[in-house]
């Protein structure tokens, strides 16, 4: 009946085996870490998301789970890294190498503690890392002790309390590693008074070191003043878990210092604080703690007596156990956290996808754009050559049918023995071919080169027609001769279209009057005759005549639409009959801006 009681016992402690105590401050935090996260998700937070992975971290460091410390702070390293975050960069990788020191992974903590100093945004903080990568890294006692006395001196100087108390337990470890016990305990109690009042988890780590420390050297006294000394702690007394947890090593030390009476009372009022706070498993703990003790003694009565009590006030117990729903509830937000980062992992994901998308979508388009302005300005550079090169051809053709009539009358000349006319004429004709050539090249040549050139060609055509006009040529004195560049031979065709459908059609000598005057900004020429005019030219046209092109005056109006085109010069020309078919007028202006 006592051993079926027993193993019945033994099983359920053993169920419960399967969870861990926890205390309701660390659900809460559990709680504030899971909606840091959500809510920096759902803002699409990258730097809240990498701070709350940090939070996520630091409390599990403080649990001791430092394996998934390292994992959150990998996963903010990441974000942190994107985001070129310099200053959290360094600080998330030094926690990075401390908890992987925590884990003994010592070739990867001083990559990182390297890692820390090469991106550190100080001085001071350079200087941690690379003393921390030398502490790990140095072969010797003596080496290590001098990177750590050297964060110990940078600690002090900037009274950074945290690092400062692990920089002192660090110390110890190298002390019993020279076994200078005096020395090992002197850090080891500087590291408690400095971790007591800023880190109470660390003070309590440094506390069972110190404790393990006294043990282990047989100085057991020492080891229970120790041990008594942070039960009397506020960070213990206020919290019952763990002044189970600091009765139950103090009951330890009086095992291993072969004391069972005082291990057996200390275990006793910490099952009788469990039951009383609802800590199932801590209850567990010393129950079987003292079971191990009464079966050492051989008193079987005591210890079947400890589980019967145990089992009859266990449903108790458990309803009072906060712990075991904090089981669940941290369960419950751990998941809901992974759920979170699968979140964050699709929206990331999707984010990069529509980014690709949207800047692949603006590459097409400013690929697109650059094409279509390139396309644009080939088709307009071919355009405007078009333009010079139709340009150009109309400057260069001259009126076949004005050649034809000069030839003839040199012919004439030559047929009357009129030698010396000859000469003249054909002297003034070459004259008037070689200056239309050589300015047949450019757009525009200077004022007085076009005026020669008409000069020339009317002086030719009143050869030919010497009894049918008179012509006259005025000058405004306020155009500049030399500076002034005006199109070659554009007035050319209208003098040519007075003399030869107007003029020499009179039966009276005509007259021919050339004009060039500066009107505000532009240029005006007038080009006037008293010839039978536009209309009755028309009517005296042979069928032959009517249906010949006049290409003469159809090139000048081509050559002004395409300097209109290409130079913006404004070029306006009207030609209409004077009144009572007295002749033709022609007025041209060209902007001299």
């Amino acid at each position: 009946m006592k051993l079926a009681v027993k193993i019945f016992f033994i099983f359920i402690l053993a169920a419960g085996n399967f969870c861990t105590a926890q205390d309701s401050t660390r659900v809460t935090k559990a709680y504030k870490s899971a909606a840091r996260l959500k809510k920096a998700v759902d803002n699409n937070d990258n730097k809240g998301v990498a701070d709350s992975y940090v939070g996520i971290a630091n409390d599990y460091y403080n649990q001791g789970n430092y394996a998934k410390s390292e994992e959150f702070l990998v996963k903010a390293r990441n974000i942190y890294k994107n985001l070129n975050d310099k200053k959290n960069l360094e600080a998330v990788t030094r926690k990075i190498a401390q908890s992987q020191e925590k884990q003994n992974k010592i070739t990867p903590a001083i990559s990182n503690y390297n890692r820390a100093a090469e991106i550190s945004y100080s001085e001071k903080s350079r200087a941690v890392n690379t003393n921390d990568a030398a502490r790990l890294s140095s072969p010797t006692a003596e080496q290590k002790a001098e990177a750590i006395q050297d964060n110990i001196n940078i600690s002090l100087k900037d009274k950074d309390k945290g690092d400062l108390a692990t920089s002192y337990s660090q110390m110890a470890d190298v002390n019993i590693q020279q076994k200078d016990i005096p020395k090992a305990e002197e850090n080891l109690n500087n590291a408690y008074v400095i971790s007591k009042r800023e880190a109470p988890q660390q003070a309590l780590e440094i506390n069972q070191k110190l404790t393990n420390f006294y043990v282990e050297n047989k100085n057991f006294e020492k080891a229970i003043e120790a041990k008594k000394k942070v039960l009397k702690e506020d960070f213990v007394k206020d919290n019952s878990q763990e002044k189970v947890n600091q009765i139950q090593e103090l009951a330890d030390i009086y095992i291993k210092k072969n004391d069972p009476e005082e291990a057996v009372a200390l275990l006793k009022n910490a099952y009788e604080i469990a039951l009383e706070k609802g800590h199932t498993l801590e209850a567990q703990k010393s129950v079987k703690k003292l079971d191990s003790l009464y079966n050492i003694a051989g008193n079987t009565n005591a210890s079947v007596s400890l589980y019967r009590d145990f089992l009859g006030r266990l449903p108790d117990l458990v309803s009072k156990d906060r712990s075991l729903v904090d089981n669940k509830i941290l369960e419950d937000t751990e998941q809901r956290i992974s759920q979170l980062e699968k979140e964050k992992e699709l929206k990331d994901a999707l984010i990069r996808r529509k980014n690709i998308f949207n800047y692949s979508l603006i590459g097409a388009l400013v690929l697109l754009t650059g094409l279509i302005v390139f396309i644009f300005r080939t088709l307009k550079k071919v355009q405007i050559k078009n333009k010079k090169i139709a340009l150009q051809s109309l400057r260069r053709e001259m009126n076949p049918h004005f050649i034809f009539n000069s030839l003839n009358s040199v012919n004439h000349f030559i047929a009357t023995n009129n030698e010396l006319e000859a000469n003249q004429y054909l002297t003034k004709f070459s004259k008037l071919m070689r200056g239309v050539m050589e300015n047949s090249a450019e757009d525009f040549i200077p004022f007085q080169q076009e005026l020669d050139l008409l000069q020339n060609y009317l002086a030719l055509e009143k050869t030919r027609f010497a009894d049918k006009f008179d012509y006259e040529i005025e000058v405004d004195e306020s155009l500049n001769m030399q500076s002034l560049k005006v199109p070659g031979m554009l007035v050319q065709p209208f003098l040519e279209n007075a003399v030869w459908h107007g003029l020499r059609y009179r039966t009276e000598k005509g007259f021919l009057k050339l004009v060039f005057e500066k009107e505000n900004q532009h240029l005006k020429i007038t080009i006037e005759d008293n010839g039978i005019g536009i209309e009755e030219s028309k009517k005296q046209k042979t069928l032959h005549q009517k249906t010949r092109e006049g290409r003469g005056m159809k090139n000048t109006l081509e050559r002004i639409s395409l300097l209109n085109d290409l130079y913006k010069k404004e070029i306006t020309c009207s030609i209409k009959d004077k009144e009572n078919n007295s002749g033709v007028l022609v007025n041209i202006k060209i902007n001299l801006t």
